[in-house]
């Protein structure tokens, strides 16, 4: 019930009113039964943007720290996600991506959309990165079609690190869905998921007209964080 009012009464109607998004390709949203969204990820905004232009609910499997943060806002911030029927992910450990392949097909079992970040993180500087395949193992596993989204404009109302978002309009972009039925069967090869995921990846790079690195963004932010940790340490 919650959802429904955040999205209809509350929070979508004001959040259409200010950014007024441009919408490319609706039509290719299934209008019923499951599916999974893939999108690019650059702004903490993406979360409420694109929800709120949806005629359908959509589940996003969201990382645990949302749920976590401590304090009054910790607090606020987990009960927002949970009332929007989001899905808390714990993202380490050995055991996360399967923790979170099996809540993806669990909502796809309900014939409900999914909302995924193949990227895993957020971009911290607009580019596109490298998708992780589980992107891949939820559609083969669950025999359901991927919609590619791009984000256009996010990155720029509100980069990593910025709270309050810039009042400026977003472009939301929807490809033709994706059939991998012809994978059916082979979710537990290695090689075949690289190859969907690498597929989706594309769909979505040709929606943005992002760059794209060949690289996992975790992987580019950690060896980033590194190095400005020597420079501080060299500058002392």
């Amino acid at each position: 019930m919650f959802y429904h009012l955040l999205k209809h009464v509350l929070l979508g109607p004001l959040l259409r009113l200010l950014f007024r998004p441009r919408i490319e390709g609706l039509e290719n949203i299934p209008e019923e039964g499951a599916a999974i969204i893939a999108g690019n990820h650059l702004s903490f905004s993406d979360h409420f943007l694109m929800p709120a232009i949806l005629k359908r609910r959509i589940t996003f499997l969201a990382k645990a720290e949302y749920f976590t943060g401590p304090g009054l806002k910790g607090r606020l911030t987990a009960a927002f996600f949970r009332s929007a029927g989001q899905i808390p992910v714990d993202r380490s450990g050995k055991n996360a991506g399967q923790a979170a392949l099996r809540e993806g097909l669990g909502v796809l079992a309900e014939d409900e959309l999914l909302g995924i970040y193949p990227e895993g993180t957020r971009s911290h500087d607009g580019r596109l990165y490298k998708g992780k395949v589980g992107v891949a193992a939820m559609a083969l596993g669950a025999g359901v079609p991927v919609v590619p989204c791009a984000m256009v404009g996010t990155f720029e109302i509100q980069p990593p690190g910025q709270k309050i978002p810039k009042i400026r309009r977003v472009t939301i972009r929807f490809g033709a869905p994706m059939d991998f039925s012809r994978y059916a069967g082979l979710e537990g090869e290695r090689a075949v998921l690289r190859a969907v995921t690498d597929e989706i990846m594309y769909a979505i790079l040709e929606l943005s007209g992002q760059e794209y690195v060949d690289r996992y963004a975790g992987d580019v932010k950690a060896e980033e964080e590194e190095e400005r940790k020597k420079a501080r340490r060299r500058s002392r």
